[in-house]
């Protein structure tokens, strides 16, 4: 009877007093904290006390599947969403954490895509347990101020940011699924075409074709060498007979040497023009990726991985720290704690240089100001401190981030250009030089400092002094064409064109280099014969979607959506209409490519006896047997003959880093190699096969591959790769 009056009670118990004795064993539980990635969590786990659990998610665990187009159309183009492959153990192991804690906290990255990993996780936890409080913490970096703060004042998933992830998801879904299908069935299987990555193609390619037209234009420069005392420098000849001289041709050049070799030559006018020079604001993403490619010669792709590493946290003896601001992001942004930080350590070392006001820095129209600039979450842990925690790639990125912030809230510099004109006859020859007079910003500058920044000396010369022409230098050159696209260029153009975002710029070169549709050498991004058809096809039949200000539009709408401004199924509808019935129409009408890019050879294949052809694969051209499927051999193609066996010299690439470089199909037996592509041309003088060289003195040039012979052989400085069996 007594144990009946117990559960009586227990029964009667009001409901204020259940939730209280709820929340007590809620207490006693851990906080689990979800991010994405393991090396933040190992960061964050630092940062936290015993009574927190921190898991990684490993991205995204809940996904559209890559089998079908799973987006239903007819009902509001809602997203068929299910685990990624692979994950469901991952998943399941979080939810069972979730749980067994009285708190879960999402610390997925601020970004659309990070909202969508916490919308996900959310929704899978609450299906199993709807019992278990679920937060939203966000924090653009990873120190131990940031992560208590955030844990401090948690808070709920933005739906509008969810909205904009599926609607981009949704977007590229139905671009990607409509047109790679057409392309397999009208050009070849394995080919993809993407709503970002096609306009992008679209520019490379174009890019190319100005760059085939360009005709060279031949001109000449004269320099003179002039000496006045002890003291000697080169000038160059700017004016003849009252105007700009037009140097088309040697004789043309002669003719003017003749008439001035004998002629006084004095100094006409000496004029100094003072320059302030404004420290640039810290960076954003694609400025960072731009300057590394331009100063570091990284990839984007390189510089996002390395930007994530130091991000994250690396381990600075004892502790585990994040040395940067969250590396996706758009503005130019600093908070005020992080500048009274800078302005303090300015004032310890450069107290001359520090401005009396914080500088502000505009951020342009498109900006979407959701994070910070990049910056080090720390300027005392400045380069010099960090060599021993970094390795040399680590370093070197976080050297020009933290040049290029504490420089921001610098004194300006100023510099002084004295250039003078030198008369010779009718002509004039000109000389100037830079100093920097007041070092300002440039005093933190090392890495990131150019040349022109560090000043060139000018000589001292006074209006009327007499100097001397020791020699003449007449130079040829030629009219230099439209430069192909690099990293730093494609990005700095997708930026301005409003094309794709952020987090977007480095996937959008990878895909397309992965995709075979554009190649890097020297650094320059040169479309495949297949990137050129891909991009013919869909210029064409499909001129809307990769359209650039079409695509710029489209990312618009995307934040528009994010703003709640705009409702994203019926941004979807009214593309999706249209862009389906082209899709049909072209489907049927449309001739098939398939087997156009196939061309005969003279080879043979040694297993069958039957003729080779050459086929474009996913990694490029290769030889394959025309007896396929009964004969399956393939091979790669031979560029030249090895000259130290006459074997056949092909394509290879490193181990680890996959470097492309060229070797003898005889290796081991043979094993030479080549860092440079042999070209169908034999050396003339010795018969050697010749390569395409690539130098910042001569640009790209061909050359004798045997060391022995001079024919337009320059000195190869590098060493060879590691040759790869």
């Amino acid at each position: 009877m007594a144990v009946k009056t117990k559960v009586a009670e227990k029964a009667a118990e009001p409901e204020k007093a259940k939730k209280k004795r709820a929340s007590k064993k809620n207490e006693d539980r851990k906080i689990l904290v979800i991010v994405e990635s393991p090396a933040k969590a190992k960061t964050i786990e630092k940062y936290l006390g015993p009574q927190y659990s921190v898991k990684a998610s490993m991205g995204h665990l809940i996904d559209l599947p890559k089998s079908r187009t799973a987006i239903d159309t007819e009902h509001n183009f809602e997203p068929e969403y299910i685990t990624v492959r692979g994950r469901a153990k991952l998943l399941k192991e979080l939810q069972g954490d979730a749980k067994k804690s009285g708190l879960v906290l999402l610390a997925s990255d601020n970004d659309r895509e990070g909202e969508a990993i916490a919308w996900h996780l959310r929704n899978a936890i609450t299906a199993k347990t709807a019992k278990v409080p679920i937060q939203r913490i966000s924090f653009n970096e990873i120190t131990p101020a940031a992560i208590r703060e955030a844990v401090a004042h948690p808070g709920t998933i933005d739906e509008a940011k969810v909205n904009a992830q599926k609607a981009r998801r949704v977007l590229d879904r139905l671009v990607g699924y409509n047109l790679s299908p057409l392309l397999w069935k009208k050009v070849k299987n394995g080919l993809s075409a993407g709503r970002v990555q096609s306009v992008a193609l679209r520019l490379i390619c174009e890019r190319e074709k100005e760059v085939d037209s360009f005709i060279p234009e031949e001109y000449w420069t004269l320099d003179a060498d002039i000496r006045v005392g002890k003291h000697a420098f080169t000038a160059q000849l700017v004016s003849w007979q009252g105007s700009k001289p037009e140097l088309k041709d040697e004789a043309g050049v002669k003719a003017i040497i003749d008439k001035i070799i004998n002629a006084d030559c004095f100094v006409q006018d000496v004029r100094e023009i003072e320059k302030t020079v404004r420290p640039r604001p810290p960076f954003t993403t694609s400025q960072l990726q731009q300057t590394a490619a331009n100063r570091l010669g990284f990839t984007s792709k390189k510089t996002m991985q390395i930007a994530q590493q130091l991000y994250e946290g690396v381990n600075i003896g004892s502790a585990r720290v994040g040395l940067i601001t969250y590396m996706r992001t758009d503005s130019v942004r600093v908070s005020q704690t992080a500048l009274d930080e800078v302005r303090l350590w300015i004032k310890e070392n450069f107290p001359k240089d520090l401005p009396e006001k914080p500088a502000e820095y505009l951020m342009g129209k498109k900006a979407q100001d959701a994070h910070e600039a990049i910056r080090p979450t720390y300027v005392s842990y400045t380069p010099d401190g960090m060599k021993d925690y970094l390795n040399r790639d680590q370093l070197r990125l976080y050297t020009i981030i933290w040049e290029r912030f504490v420089s921001s809230q610098m004194n300006s510099a100023k510099t002084r250009t004295v250039s003078v004109d030198i008369a010779a006859g009718e002509g004039i020859f000109r000389v100037a030089g830079t100093k920097i007079i007041e070092k300002g910003f440039y005093r933190v500058i090392k890495l990131l400092s150019s040349k022109e920044e560090k000043g060139n000396p000018y000589p001292v010369l006074n209006k009327g002094d007499k100097v001397q022409v020791d020699k003449f230098h007449p130079e040829q050159h030629f009219t230099q064409g439209p430069p192909r696209y690099t990293d730093a260029s494609i990005i700095k153009t997708l930026e301005e064109k409003g094309i794709g975002r952020p987090s977007t710029y480095a996937p959008i070169i990878s895909v397309l280099l992965e995709r075979y549709y554009v190649t890097r050498s020297n650094k320059q991004l040169t479309p495949t014969l297949l990137g050129k058809l891909i991009n013919e096809m869909l210029v064409e039949y499909f001129p809307h979607v990769v359209d650039a200000a079409f695509t710029a539009s489209m990312e618009n709408k995307l934040d528009e959506v994010e703003e709640s401004q705009l409702r994203w199924p019926d941004m979807i509808r009214e593309f999706w209409g249209p862009f389906k019935t082209r899709v049909d129409e072209v489907g049927k009408t449309l001739e098939s490519f398939k087997g156009s890019l196939d061309e005969p050879t003279d080879y043979v294949c040694e297993k069958c006896g039957k003729p080779m052809i050459k086929k474009l694969g996913r990694f490029g051209f290769f030889l394959a047997c025309s007896g396929f499927p009964e004969c399956r051999n393939t091979k790669s193609i031979p560029l030249a003959k090895c000259p130290k066996c006459g074997g056949d010299i092909v394509a290879r690439k490193t181990k680890g880093r996959g470097k492309e470089f060229y070797g003898c199909t005889n290796y081991p037996d043979c094993d030479f190699i080549s860092h440079f592509k042999p070209i169908k041309q034999n050396c003339p003088k010795c018969g050697q096969f010749m390569v395409e060289k690539y130098d910042k003195k001569n640009g790209a040039h061909k050359a004798c591959i045997n060391p022995d012979c001079d024919y337009l052989h320059s000195p190869d400085d590098d060493e060879p790769p590691e040759a790869e069996a």
